[in-house]
């Protein structure tokens, strides 16, 4: 079984959005996929209650429970869980960085923005310094053609660890099929954004498999 923590410490990088497909198209995929959710704000809960199918399997944890997570993991295994999310909350907290210890691969996603480039800092010291692997995806880039933004921002922070593949656009899917408890490829199955989403289940699958770039994940901070 494999975990993935989306943490960042900064609200409005489509954390929630981005987990929410991600579990869909992975359970699309053949996974069987429990999602958890560790945010007070429950949207991912919120979006469960919203769904008519019962995959993939969600549940809150109270943050008083947190400290439990890794039993409940293991407890997941052996009920056949192949994949698990995690939806952290958009702040630096405890809660977070049991997350992050427990989980396989830590995902920061980030908007294109000086400012939303600035705020993964804390995140990604933080899986440093507990020996945790991660990548950053870039999240809403402008869909235009060559548009400087995303090229800029993915320059930015491939100096500082590996970005997921491919960039996810800023598309009006994402947002739609959140609102009416679906993911984007249940949503618009045929869509570019929905591309997108099984095109980064199946990088991050390999990744976690130490496919890409013909090794596991190792990371470092630089400068």
């Amino acid at each position: 079984m494999k975990t993935i923590a989306f943490v960042t410490q900064k609200g409005g990088a489509g954390k929630t959005t981005l987990a929410a497909s991600l579990a869909v198209a992975a359970q699309e995929a053949g996974e069987t996929v429990a999602v958890l959710d560790l945010d007070p704000q429950q949207s991912l809960t919120n979006w469960g209650n919203d769904r008519e199918s019962d995959a993939p399997a969600i549940d809150y944890l109270e943050p008083g429970s947190i400290s439990q997570l890794p039993s409940i993991l293991t407890a997941l295994k052996g009920r056949g869980y192949t994949l698990v999310i995690l939806d952290t909350a958009g702040i630096d907290s405890t809660g977070t960085h049991i997350a992050m210890q427990a989980a396989d691969m830590c995902l920061i996603p980030s908007r294109p923005t000086r400012m939303d480039l600035r705020a993964t800092r804390a995140t990604y010291e933080a899986a440093i310094r507990m020996d945790r692997p991660f990548l950053f995806t870039l999240n809403q880039c402008p869909p235009q053609p060559n548009n400087p933004r995303a090229s800029e921002a993915a320059q930015a922070l491939s100096m500082l660890g590996m970005i997921a593949e491919p960039l996810i656009m800023q598309r009006a899917d994402h947002q739609d099929a959140f609102a009416s408890g679906l993911g984007v490829t249940e949503y618009a199955s045929d869509g570019k954004a929905s591309e997108e989403m099984r095109n980064l289940w199946t990088w991050l699958q390999k990744t976690m498999k130490g496919k890409n770039h013909g090794e596991a994940i190792k990371t470092k901070l630089v400068g």
